[in-house]
């Protein structure tokens, strides 16, 4: 299929990558030219200079950038994807945003006789670079079912959540229960190192009955070691929990430890924290 993916940072790099590795026509943009170029020299595609030029001729258009507003600009910006694309192509957004934004160009996307998926991701860097990430869904089924399989070059599960919206929705309930994980392992952590227990046997132990958890398995010694440059940084996840509050205050939802937990990652970043990964929130509650 002729592609088009548009953001090539640590997620969207990768995943173009897999899509190029697949044997497909690929066509990418970056606001970082340097970023375009170290991609073009690992993989095989084409440059082009705006989004719109991009998506030109693309029979589905994907994109992972970074907030709401840098949707917007990459879709219906001045050189915006959605004045290159052709009738009845797909855009694909795996931007981490809100649900109305993804309502909002889903309604354009259609008056314009184009289709939006919003199309948010779980499993980090990692998980991109080794093409098994999960993929929550929010969009119309028929362009859903032409996209699924071009999604699972780089992802283990791709599933339709419902309406425009609500992969984004599923998203934040991840990043939810994300948060409460790790604040609870990190809490459990500093009472171990406090009690004189050895912290790393504690996991090794723990982790195989009920409190168990990927962060326990994949975060748990590092944080006794004091190692956090393992992917999703904070400042990302602040973005996240932000717009899974807002969402909170429209639909009634209440997330009063989410509210707090997120207080703790505004201290992390107040001291210089914002990129060490999520599970630094140890570091709020063990002095090392």
């Amino acid at each position: 299929m002729k592609l088009a993916f548009i953001g090539l940072g640590v997620m969207g790099g990768p995943m173009a990558g897999h899509l190029a590795g697949a044997g497909h026509s690929v066509t990418v943009y970056n606001r970082s030219r340097a970023k375009v170029q170290a991609w073009a020299a690992q993989y095989t595609g084409t440059v082009a200079d705006t989004p719109a030029a991009a998506a030109a001729a693309a029979d589905i258009v994907f994109s992972c950038v970074g907030n709401d507003d840098d949707v917007r600009e990459v879709t219906i910006g001045q050189h915006g994807a959605f004045r290159g694309m052709k009738r009845d192509a797909i855009f694909v957004d795996h931007t981490t945003a809100s649900a109305a934004v993804a309502q909002q160009l889903h309604a354009v996307a259609r008056a314009q006789g184009l289709h939006f998926l919003d199309a948010p991701v779980s499993g980090g860097q990692s998980g991109a670079e080794q093409g098994i990430l999960t993929v929550m869904v929010g969009g119309d089924a028929e362009p859903y079912a032409r996209a699924e399989p071009v999604i699972t070059h780089y992802a283990r599960a791709v599933t339709l959540m419902g309406a425009s919206g609500a992969g984004q929705k599923t998203k934040m309930v991840n990043q939810i229960c994300v948060a409460g994980v790790v604040q609870g392992l990190a809490e459990g952590l500093a009472f171990a190192l406090h009690a004189g227990l050895d912290a790393k046997r504690v996991v090794d132990v723990i982790s195989k009955g009920a409190a168990t958890s990927w962060q326990m398995e994949n975060r748990g010694k590092t944080m006794v070691d004091n190692k956090f440059d393992f992917g999703f940084a904070v400042d990302l996840m602040r973005k996240d929990l932000r717009i899974a509050m807002e969402e909170a205050r429209g639909n009634g939802a209440q997330l009063p430890s989410i509210a707090l937990i997120d207080q703790f990652y505004a201290t992390v970043q107040q001291q210089g924290g914002g990129k060490l990964d999520t599970s630094s929130l140890i570091k709020m509650l063990v002095k090392q």
